[in-house]
């Protein structure tokens, strides 16, 4: 039942990003009772009923954010193999009856990477910006953000941390330099000398140790992720890291149990030091949450020291900031668009627009 409870607190995060209500997120959770695989009040046989229902009607969006929760944390057996496959067939389907997104494949050296495109022009390439979430999210969950990001003037391209749904890369310490491959492969398709990674939670730590080497990577925006600390200190790795953080992370890494996770992980190569990041030219928007469970505040504080072009955002929550979605999400896209001001005049308008939008909505009591 623990691990039941931790499902569902995380669950309403993810439910939550993808806009679903949240009676109807209530309604669902509170009829499951068990995570039995093939259970009929289980975990990921609920989610999967409710996202049939769905997709018969042909409400594919709506389909592929419950299959989404069914697959949720990662697609352990075959109920919730199920739902990951039919959440990538949902969005396929959304995708051709809206128009305007694309999907592409990748064969890169450690293995084929799949994503959801938008913006791709040989005759006129555009600025770069890709979107990955954290070691629990698939593309599937921010391909509704590709119309709005391309109308900002940016070639996007959604995809996946390595090993997460369709990204066959394994993740590791090495792993960044799958972001470097994907950028050759774009190459021409896409601006790729102005490129932004919007990075979520470990997505994060990848786009960081990556723009390490590559100076593609122009600007990078996250959301809690993991620096130094939460790879080195034991103690917070024991007493504070959800025991389901730990057990995506064991299947992720393939290590035999969480012991050995860590010893891993506190290992060379995933750590980011302060002379690394002290080289990093990229300008870094951070979300930190001050109540973070997972990521320790020592990390930001780390990138605070080290970096040159840092701003940084907190709100009075846990990780992820599910309780100030609008804001962040707000914050974000006015952070990317400052940023990338710098370079193009034309981006300070939409982040003005941004601005104006943000002041209504909160004059109004609401978040955008």
């Amino acid at each position: 039942m623990a691990r039941l409870t931790e499902l569902k607190q995380y669950a309403r995060l993810h439910a939550r990003g993808q806009g679903l209500e949240q009676g109807r997120t209530a309604r669902l959770l509170a009829g499951i009772r068990d995570d039995e695989p093939g259970s009929a009040d289980s975990w990921a046989q609920v989610w999967n009923r409710a996202g049939d229902e769905l997709a018969a009607k042909g409400r594919h969006l709506d389909a592929a954010r419950h299959y989404t929760l069914a697959r949720f944390p990662y697609p352990a057996d075959e109920f919730r193999a199920y739902a990951q496959r039919h959440a990538v067939a949902a969005i396929d389907a959304w995708r051709k009856e809206r128009g305007g997104i694309e999907r592409k494949e990748f064969a890169l050296p450690g293995g084929t990477v799949r994503a959801w495109t938008s913006g791709l022009d040989m005759a006129g390439p555009r600025p770069l910006l890709v979107v990955m979430g954290g070691i629990v999210s698939t593309k599937e969950q921010w391909a509704p953000l590709l119309p709005k990001l391309a109308k900002l003037g940016f070639a996007v391209v959604v995809t996946e941390l390595p090993g997460v749904g369709e990204n066959e890369q394994p993740y590791g310490p090495g792993s960044w330099r799958f972001l470097t491959e994907l950028l050759d492969h774009l190459d021409g398709w896409a601006d790729t000398a102005d490129t932004s990674l919007l990075a979520l939670s470990f997505s994060g730590h990848l786009a960081l140790r990556a723009s390490i080497e590559d100076r593609r990577i122009r600007r990078i925006l996250t959301v809690g992720a993991p620096v130094a600390r939460f790879f080195t200190d034991e103690q917070w790795w024991r007493a504070q890291v959800p025991d389901v953080t730990k057990e995506v992370l064991v299947q992720l890494t393939g290590a035999a149990d969480q012991d050995a996770l860590f010893a891993a992980l506190s290992g060379e190569g995933w750590a980011l030091t302060t002379p690394q990041l002290s080289t990093v030219t990229a300008s870094v928007g951070y979300v930190l949450s001050s109540r973070d469970e997972i990521i320790p505040r020592g990390d930001s504080h780390l990138l605070g020291a080290a970096l040159d072009r840092l701003a940084l955002k907190e709100f009075d929550d846990v990780h992820g900031s599910p309780a100030h979605l609008g804001e962040m999400r707000t914050w974000l896209l006015a952070t990317l668009l400052r940023f990338r001001s710098e370079a193009d005049p034309r981006a300070r308008a939409l982040e003005v627009v941004l601005a104006v939008q943000e002041f209504a909505a909160r004059r109004r009591g609401v978040r955008v």
